[in-house]
């Protein structure tokens, strides 16, 4: 049975041409600390091969697979504040001058 690869985006796809954006977009990429874990096969191989001044891959044991990151994990909108967050803190910073 193959084994698995952690892919992990390190380096953006700005300035670099569409075939490697593409080939990112392909490995289920989606920015920079963007990770993934794909079947390890020639086809994935030659997939990293291409774009491996912008990924770090590991071999992951067949075990780990389920517990350290099956899914792919981004770091966008962890810190996004709403509009009735802004204004909630508008209200209390009035309120609190008034007093």
């Amino acid at each position: 049975m193959p084994g698995k690869l952690r892919v992990t985006q390190t380096k953006s796809t700005i300035s670099h041409i569409a075939r490697n954006r593409a080939t990112i977009k392909a490995l289920g990429l989606h920015g920079i600390g963007s990770s993934r874990v794909v079947a390890d096969n020639p086809a994935v191989r030659g997939m990293v091969r291409q774009v491996r001044f912008l990924v770090t891959v590991e071999e992951v044991a067949e075990g780990a697979t389920k517990t350290a990151g099956a899914q792919p994990t981004t770091e966008r909108g962890s810190g996004a504040r709403t509009k009735s967050d802004r204004s909630g803190a508008k209200d209390g910073a009035a309120s609190e001058e008034k007093a």
